[in-house]
C-alpha cells in the first residue's frame, strides 16, 4: 500500500454513503447550514455566480427598486408629474416609466415632477441610482478582471497497461490560446474504508506522477499514475479497484500571462468513472503546411485496446 498523508484539510470522518468531496467543476461538495450572512459576502457572490445569474439578478433589482419607487409616486400623486388618466394600472405605468428615466439619469423631458414632493423623491432616486451603476459597473469589472484559469480536464479516467504494469490516466488541455507557464499538477487519492469498530474514514495519499511539472503546455498533458509498489491502488485488481470508495482530488496552478500571476483550478475524478482498457485519441496533428493542429473535438474521444 502506498504511503499515506496527512489530512490535507478535508476531514478524516467519513460515511457510507458519502458522495465526492469535490465536485467536477472544482467546487467542494459542501452543504453550509447555519451559516451566519453578512452584508460584506454580498460582493463575493455576486462576483462568482454565473453571467446569466449576475445579469438575471442585476434586472430584477432594477425592477423592483423602480416598482417601488412607481408606487410611492403614485401614494403622492401622479398629477404632480403627468396628468391622471383616470386608470390606476394606466397611471402606475406612467409612474414606472417616469421612474425608469430618473433612475437612469435619462430624463427625456415628457414628464418630470411639478411639485416638492415629486422633486424630493426624484432627487432620492436619481442619487441612488448614479450609487447602483457605479457598484454595477465596478461588479462588470471585477468579473472581467478576476484572475481564472480555464483549463478543461478529460471526461474519463482511464485505467490500462502501461510499462510492464497499469496506470491511471487523464488529461488536460488549456481553453484559452495563451500558453501555460510552468503548470505543476498534485493529485492526492480520497479513500473511505471502514475500520474495525465499524466506522467509515478517509485516508489520503499523495499520487505520484510520471511528471508533476513541464515547462510550458501550449497542446495537451496527459498524467500518468504508474501503479507500482508504491502506489495505493498496488493490491487492487482492476475491478476491484472500480468498486472501491474512492475520489482523485486534482489541483493545478500556472503562470497565466493575461493577468501576469499564477492562478489554480481543481478537479475531481470518482474511482468508479474508470474506464478500463482504454487509450486517449491524439487531439493535435499536422496539417499539409506543416503547422500544428489542436482539435479540441478529439480531446474526450477514447479508443478501446487489448489488456
Amino acid at each position: 500500500m502506498g504511503k499515506k498523508i496527512k489530512d490535507p484539510g478535508l476531514g478524516k470522518a467519513s460515511s457510507q454513503h458519502a458522495k465526492r468531496m469535490m465536485n467536477a467543476d472544482g467546487s467542494f461538495n459542501i452543504v453550509h447550514l447555519n451559516k451566519p450572512r453578512r452584508l460584506s459576502d454580498a460582493y463575493h457572490y455576486l462576483v462568482n455566480i454565473s453571467w446569466f445569474h449576475f445579469f438575471a439578478l442585476t434586472f430584477l433589482v432594477g425592477f423592483l427598486i423602480n416598482a417601488l419607487f412607481a408606487l410611492v409616486y403614485l401614494s403622492i400623486g401622479i398629477e404632480e408629474i403627468v396628468p391622471s388618466t383616470g386608470h390606476v394600472i394606466n397611471d402606475f405605468i406612467n409612474a414606472f416609466f417616469f421612474s425608469m428615466q430618473t433612475f437612469t439619469t435619462v430624463g427625456y423631458g415628457l414628464m418630470s415632477p411639478l411639485g416638492i414632493a415629486s422633486g424630493i423623491v426624484s432627487s432620492i432616486e436619481a442619487f441612488l441610482g448614479l450609487m447602483l451603476f457605479a457598484f454595477v459597473t465596478g461588479l462588470i469589472y471585477g468579473r472581467f478582471s478576476k484572475p481564472k484559469a480555464a483549463i478543461k480536464f478529460s471526461e474519463n479516467l482511464i485505467l490500462r497497461d502501461f510499462n510492464h504494469t497499469r496506470a491511471l490516466m487523464f488529461r488536460l488541455v488549456n481553453s484559452r490560446k495563451t500558453i501555460m507557464i510552468y503548470p505543476k499538477i498534485a493529485v492526492t487519492l480520497s479513500l473511505s474504508t471502514q475500520n474495525n469498530l465499524g466506522d467509515y474514514e478517509n485516508s489520503f495519499y499523495s499520487l505520484n506522477l510520471e511528471r508533476d511539472t513541464i515547462n510550458y503546455l501550449p497542446t495537451t498533458w496527459t498524467i500518468v499514475h504508474e501503479i507500482d509498489k508504491e502506489s495505493p491502488f498496488f493490491e487492487f485488481s482492476n475491478n476491484d479497484l472500480i468498486k472501491q470508495h474512492g475520489e482523485l482530488l486534482v489541483m493545478i496552478s500556472y503562470y497565466d500571462e493575461s493577468f501576469n500571476q499564477e492562478v489554480h483550478q481543481m478537479h475531481s475524478y470518482v474511482l468508479n468513472e474508470i474506464k478500463l482498457d482504454c487509450k486517449f485519441v491524439k487531439a493535435y496533428y499536422y496539417n499539409d503546411n506543416g503547422q500544428m493542429i489542436l482539435d479540441y473535438k478529439l480531446f474526450d474521444t477514447i479508443e478501446s485496446v487489448k489488456s
